[in-house]
């Protein structure tokens, strides 16, 4: 059972106000060459994606931090670091904010449906901005896959009153979910209108589009599953009614912004538990929804492939380990008349791989981001990659956030 989100797809500089010395010139030295820039490789290409110009390919796949922990669920200073040190991806995609009050489902996640987090997270766009990056904030609502305890005692919603028998990670630590209230057609409205409402204040907050999460066990990823999904109205009954509330959420969102500047995160191949299965029924429910967000004309369709390794596993990146298969890709790829982001398990080889074969246009990286701000400076300099620390992916403070260092001059190039 996955208990936490994945981040496959999850230092600061302080300026003195004083006069600087003079600063010495340092020669290289002898034993440490500099390695020479590989700078026409298919991910360091500029890209135009509807109306959001990337300046590589190397996308910041969205993360679940868990670094927001204050009462207003604000991004912090942190945040506003954490993003600039990053702010050389062609493309951030933020990690996943709350819509609503009714759409949290995990600790210390920032939203997007309070003024006061509209001007925090100005502060972090304002950076990116100022550092020449392009960066677009991911919606997303945790639907039936919440808990109580997130609620004060109310039930969660869902798409019908099925228990997805998973965990929800809660202020006292992992709990099992319960069964939801199902949605009513009260709710289905409001939640549409809650995520045109996010998507506008996204726009004030100064970024430069929206994705739209409909990734893992989410709100539309249930809304998406027959095994979920009971309903025999509208929002159900067949694939085309599972499918209506993410196409109407496109719809609202697309009124702030144009569909020119937003995207939708899809994983039709997640697999957790006894209720999020990926089989072949599924994945033709998804044959069908993407080809219906392909005539809407979106900025890109953000696609997470299958697992290379099972839940909770480390992924094998040695030479001559699994990489992704680009079968998976290739299925939706043809249904998809617009820009295709990639993501689990690529390396800097198999996504040069997967944009020179025609596989994908751009490649998303999240564990690769956590340990190297840098990413794209390495991935240009055949730099090695930096570990991350898995203690600190979901929650705590500046230690394996802000504090990892980006290479320096005399690394050698990643054999």
């Amino acid at each position: 059972m996955r208990t936490v989100p994945s981040t496959t797809d999850d230092r600061p500089v302080t300026d003195s106000a004083g006069p600087r010395p003079p600063v010495r010139a340092v020669q290289p030295a002898a034993s440490a060459p500099a390695a020479p820039p590989v700078l026409n490789q298919p991910l360091l290409r500029p890209a135009v994606f509807g109306d959001l110009a990337l300046h590589n390919r190397v996308v910041m796949a969205p993360m679940t931090r868990a670094r927001a922990a204050n009462p207003g669920l604000e991004p912090t200073a942190m945040h506003v670091a954490y993003y600039a040190q990053r702010a050389s991806a062609g493309l951030i995609i933020t990690e996943g904010t709350w819509v609503s009050e009714e759409a949290i489902g995990f600790v210390h996640v920032p939203g997007i449906h309070r003024e006061q987090q509209v001007a925090a997270w100005r502060q972090v766009t304002d950076a990116v901005h100022a550092l020449g990056g392009c960066i677009v904030l991911q919606l997303w609502h945790t639907g039936a896959c919440s808990h109580p305890d997130h609620h004060g005692g109310a039930r969660p919603l869902g798409p019908s009153a099925v228990d997805p028998r998973l965990r929800s990670f809660t202020a006292e630590g992992f709990k099992e979910t319960v069964t939801p209230r199902a949605m009513t057609a009260a709710d289905l409205a409001r939640t549409v209108a809650d995520f045109g409402a996010a998507a506008e204040r996204a726009r004030r907050a100064g970024f430069d589009g929206v994705e739209i999460g409909g990734v893992g066990t989410m709100l539309f990823a249930q809304f998406l599953n027959p095994r979920l999904n009971h309903r025999s109205d509208a929002y159900g009954g067949d694939a085309a009614g599972r499918r209506r509330l993410l196409l109407d959420v496109v719809d609202a969102v697309a009124a702030s912004w144009g569909t020119q500047r937003v995207g939708v995160r899809l994983s039709p191949y997640w697999h957790d538990g006894d209720r999020f299965i990926a089989d072949e029924p599924l994945l033709s429910d998804y044959d069908a929804l993407v080809a219906e967000l392909s005539v809407r004309g979106l900025a890109y369709l953000h696609l997470r492939g299958p697992d290379l390794a099972p839940p909770g596993a480390p992924v094998d990146q040695t030479p001559g380990a699994p990489t992704p298969d680009p079968a998976a890709f290739a299925r939706y790829r043809r249904r998809f008349d617009g820009p295709l982001i990639v993501n689990n398990g690529f390396d800097q080889a198999s996504g040069n791989a997967a944009i020179a074969e025609g596989t994908a246009d751009a490649v998303s990286y999240a564990r690769h981001f956590v340990a190297n701000p840098d990413l794209v400076t390495r991935f240009a300099l055949g730099r090695a990659l930096s570990p991350g620390d898995v203690r600190t992916f979901y929650g705590g403070g500046a230690e394996g956030y802000v504090d990892y260092a980006p290479s320096g001059w005399e690394e050698g190039r990643e054999e």
